[in-house]
């Protein structure tokens, strides 16, 4: 009799959970402000190895979508037309993130002609996307334009898209977007990835991304262990060409000539293990470099705008591998203001200036004031700008506009047989 009666508790008590979790789980979806649908959302490109034959789309949908693909055709007018595009089938994970369950798609389309304007859709059966336009990176030495965005952390819903939508007006050809992290507040806060997706828009369809974690796209687990945004990976399809790891958040993509290079400054700030092995990588991918250029983003800056703030373990550990290899351009946040500089930063045997143009900036809506660094050429604060960045050949042209349109900072660099880039400011 008693065996019957403790069963009897047990069973309640199972069923009493089970209906806590029910309850806990309906309250997480019915609160989610970006709930996903059976129509895919959050869809965005991403660079891969080599954007000119191939590109790479995620995408998010409601969990009762099991299965997906993605459809690509060279650009067509005739709507008929689409019937006859390339269907690559996804790889779809289900995802549970703070009580809010969704399936993850991912897919990756190769053997694509260079320089070559395609269109794409992404779905299941009845619920698909509308087809996007985009138009491959063409040859090694063809001029390009990039995107370089800073911090957008917050206000991606209210004031930050209209910085994207500013830079996507001036430079709709852009081949790629670089971010240099703490791309949202709250990596764990999916509602924040929501707002930058809906800040974003089209724009993340369009042009491929190539994102930097910071560290609020860090947190420490239950552990105390710092790590990387559950949503990071199912959400971006990014290359995988960098140390074990550190996969999809270092790595590196050329394009038409530049050599881009993302790395992990998390895993750097903290040292031991994952800085020596982008050490290690880095000195590799550097002395391995056919491209006439290249440019390194990441978030904490070797040389900081904030006063209060110096990081060390960068400056001290991966500056003279950008001196040996002569990097050109380094593009970082973190320090929610501006600077860039290259002409009062000193080589450490006194041998002459920096090889490497150093520049910190923002776009989100967090801002800080100028504390006028001695490194900087240039500095500014409570301003949010965006930048964009033209490569013809031995010239690089870099322009920084404000939200409002104003051009903030413009310099080139003109390579030099020989000798460091020449620096010509022209703001």
């Amino acid at each position: 009799m008693q065996l019957k009666i403790n069963s009897r508790i047990f069973q309640h008590s199972v069923a009493c959970c089970l209906a806590i979790l029910i309850c806990a789980k309906a309250q997480a979806q019915q609160n989610n402000l970006y709930p996903p649908s059976p129509y895919p959302d959050r869809i965005v490109l991403n660079v891969t190895q080599d954007p000119s034959t191939s590109l790479a789309v995620n995408w998010r949908t409601h969990d009762s979508i099991t299965a997906g693909s993605a459809e690509i055709i060279i650009a067509v007018s005739n709507p008929a037309d689409a019937a006859k595009a390339t269907v690559v089938k996804a790889k779809t994970e289900s995802v549970t993130h703070t009580g809010i369950v969704a399936s993850y798609h991912s897919a990756v389309f190769s053997g694509l002609r260079p320089g070559t304007r395609y269109m794409y859709r992404v779905g299941n059966g009845d619920y698909m996307s509308e087809w996007f336009h985009v138009k491959t990176a063409g040859n090694t030495g063809e001029p390009f334009s990039f995107i370089y965005m800073g911090d957008v952390q917050m206000g991606m819903r209210t004031f930050w898209p209209g910085v994207i939508r500013e830079a996507y007006t001036k430079m709709p050809d852009a081949k790629l977007i670089l971010y240099a992290g703490d791309i949202v507040n709250r990596g764990r806060n999916d509602h924040e990835w929501g707002e930058l997706f809906y800040g974003g828009s089209f724009i993340h369809s369009t042009i491929p991304g190539m994102m930097s974690p910071g560290n609020h796209e860090h947190a420490d687990n239950a552990e105390g262990v710092n790590e990387l945004t559950a949503l990071w990976r199912p959400q971006f399809t990014l290359p995988e060409n960098g140390p074990a790891g550190l996969e999809e958040t270092c790595y590196y993509t050329d394009v038409q000539g530049v050599r881009f290079i993302s790395l992990n400054s998390q895993a750097i700030w903290f040292g031991g293990d994952g800085m020596q092995k982008q050490i290690n990588w880095l000195e590799n991918i550097l002395s391995n470099n056919p491209n006439q250029w290249t440019c390194v983003v990441f978030h904490h800056p070797v040389y900081s705008v904030k006063s209060n703030r110096d990081n060390k373990n960068l400056r001290e550990n991966f500056q003279p591998i950008f001196n040996k290899y002569k990097v050109d351009l380094v593009l970082q946040g973190h320090d929610h203001a501006y600077g860039r500089g290259m002409q009062k930063i000193p080589m450490p045997d006194n041998s002459g200036t920096s090889p490497t143009m150093y520049v910190v900036s923002m776009s989100g809506s967090k801002m800080y004031a100028d504390d006028k660094p001695e490194w900087a050429d240039k500095s500014g604060g409570h301003l949010q700008l965006y930048q964009l960045i033209t490569i013809n050949g031995k010239k690089l042209s870099y322009r920084s506009y404000t939200v409002a349109g104003e051009l903030f900072d413009a310099f080139d660099l003109v390579k030099r047989k020989g000798k460091n880039n020449k620096l010509i400011s022209l703001k």
